[in-house]
């Protein structure tokens, strides 16, 4: 039994520091299902966001997802320690209890005692009430020692580097707010990218979101607690940033031209690399018969913005290519929104609303009361 036992505890072991090892260290995407990590944030987000679904308003709904992000991190490293722990008091206790009490204290030997001393020597606070009193046990107490040290490292390393990414990811996404509106939308990007003096800044535009696509997609393979973490505002996510690139990737491909073209196929390949890995990682496969989301209307509209903007002739048999671009990408949009949490807007705003810029938490700044104002026309001149 105690061979039995000890074999338990060291093949829990293992399986807990490989998955800190494959979630914090391993910078490459784990295809494997059957991980401890995956099944944690599986087992805890399906509860919170039962919850949040529940929930009638959506700025408390959003604050409540919010939470989840940063709190499921502090909880998956309090779920490796509790188990690194149980996993060495097994091990002691395997060993038959060797371990010594000092005098005074009430500890009787047994499994708890063992817990105890794990905790003390896993978290390095070496209390002296009980101490190991085998050769063998000294040996897996200064082992757990070096692990719990290491481990306490890592989780404080783990941290900067996760926020730093996060902090990156959200620049360009706060960016897109004045480019593309408050739910960004392909037809506000396109009508502010295309008067004159914007088309030529355009393209560089695209190629700054190519690179944020490729940031994007390494770090949040890496990390995939990322895709949980939540943008400063309720309208913004990186999965609606993420569609709307797409989207206007996909129109200058099918009616563009030129140089702007080319940029545009080479953000739309990176873009939609990171959607279909992502979706991948979070084991959530494509959905081919999602609701449409680009009605024949709004499709006209924007095919007259591109031809007022002399981007395009935007002819009729163009839309085919736009359709089949939007089957390479729409179902893994499909099968994420839901998943996530995140809405992603049409291709066109349903309804007027303020860019986040123009509003505050006490009201919308009207154009009035602006101290430069723009009316929605010279608004529209100045983009």
């Amino acid at each position: 039994m105690s061979v039995l036992l000890a074999a338990a505890a060291i093949i829990l072991l293992a399986l807990i520091l490989w998955d800190v090892f494959e979630t914090i260290i391993l910078p490459r995407r784990v295809t494997r299902r059957l991980r401890l990590a995956r099944i944690f944030y599986r087992s805890s987000w399906l509860p919170w966001s039962a919850a949040a679904r529940a929930m009638k308003p959506r700025g408390r709904r959003e604050a409540f997802l919010s939470y989840f992000g940063p709190l499921s991190l502090l909880m998956l490293f309090g779920f490796w320690a509790v188990g690194l722990t149980v996993s060495f008091a097994l091990l002691h206790y395997a060993l038959g209890s060797a371990i010594a009490i000092a005098p005074g204290s009430t500890a009787h030997p047994g499994f708890w005692t063992d817990l105890y001393m794990s905790g003390t020597t896993f978290f390095t606070l070496g209390l002296g009430d009980v101490t190991p009193s085998s050769p063998l046990a000294r040996v897996v107490t200064v082992f757990e020692a070096g692990i719990g040290f290491g481990f306490l490292a890592l989780a404080i390393s783990y941290l900067p580097v996760l926020y730093g990414a996060f902090s990156r990811r959200e620049v360009n996404i706060s960016l897109l707010d004045a480019r593309a509106g408050s739910p960004p939308t392909a037809s506000e990007f396109l009508k502010r990218h295309t008067q004159p003096q914007s088309v030529d800044a355009l393209q560089e535009y695209l190629r700054d979101w190519e690179k944020w696509s490729a940031e994007l997609m390494e770090s949040h393979l890496s990390y995939p607690v990322l895709c949980y973490f939540r943008s400063q505002h309720n309208n913004q996510s990186w999965l609606a940033a993420l569609t709307t690139i797409l989207d206007v990737s996909a129109l200058l491909i099918a009616y563009g031209k030129g140089s702007l073209r080319w940029q545009a196929k080479l953000t739309f390949a990176i873009s939609r690399h990171a959607i279909v890995d992502l979706s991948q990682v979070l084991n959530c496969p494509p959905i081919t018969n999602g609701a449409e989301r680009l009605h024949p209307d709004d499709l006209a509209q924007l095919r007259r913005v591109l031809v007022n903007a002399k981007i395009s002739e935007c002819c009729v048999e163009d839309d085919k290519t736009l359709t089949e671009l939007r089957q390479m990408y729409e179902p893994y949009i499909a099968s994420l929104a839901p998943r996530l949490l995140m809405p992603v807007a049409g291709w066109t705003a349903e309804t007027k609303q303020s860019d986040n810029w123009r509003t505050s938490a006490w009201a919308r700044i009207s154009s009035a009361a602006d101290p430069s104002p723009l009316s929605d026309t010279e608004e529209r001149e100045h983009f």
